[in-house]
């Protein structure tokens, strides 16, 4: 399985570019969500990458709304807002949860999680996006301020262990990697990074 990911694009053109001509080679295509400055041009950029006609799951940043999101879903017949959802393609199973970026404690997370893990099965390969990193890492540090990620994600990948967590939202922390209790941490920034699993 070849994952194309990427996260905080923020209309470059430049790596917009890098991105369709990169993931062509990728069995499905993954983003961690602020495609836009502020909603600008969202629907566009989905667009365009929905051309290389692969799976092609997102979910939002804390530059776009759920409802923004929906609506870019709805163009694309391969489009695929993975916002408290799940998606499985053979044995590999992704699990979406976006917005936001900011708490320590996320609750609606914790409580969602739940209700997907009861739905996993025993040989599925877990693989999660989130917008915000998972708390105490090297994606969530920022020199001066300390760590600023989520703790109820921190949690989750030590009680779980998915094999693979997305995420991005600290810019400072563009195409950081680290394993995690056996998971592997990937902030796969603008430009991208296939993933071969």
């Amino acid at each position: 399985m070849k994952i194309f990911a990427f996260t905080d694009l923020h209309v470059e053109k430049a790596a917009l570019k890098t991105i369709l001509k990169k993931s062509k080679e990728a069995d499905i295509i993954v983003s961690c969500g602020d495609f836009s400055d502020w909603g600008r041009k969202t629907n566009q950029i989905i667009k365009k990458i929905c051309k290389l006609d692969k799976p092609f799951l997102f979910i939002h940043g804390n530059h776009e709304t759920k409802e923004q999101m929906y609506e870019a879903e709805k163009m694309c017949k391969n489009a695929i807002f993975l916002h408290k959802k799940s998606y499985q393609l053979d044995k590999y199973v992704f699990f979406g949860y976006g917005g936001g970026g900011f708490a320590k404690v996320d609750k609606e997370f914790e409580k969602t999680t739940k209700l997907f893990q009861k739905t996993v099965k025993k040989d599925d390969v877990v693989i999660i996006l989130t917008h915000g990193p998972p708390y105490g890492t090297k994606l969530d540090m920022i020199e001066g301020v300390g760590y600023t990620g989520c703790k109820s994600y921190t949690n989750y990948i030590e009680k779980h262990k998915p094999m693979l967590w997305v995420c991005g939202h600290i810019h400072e922390n563009l195409n950081q990697m680290q394993v995690l209790n056996k998971t592997l941490i990937i902030n796969p920034g603008p430009e991208g990074r296939l993933i071969e699993i």
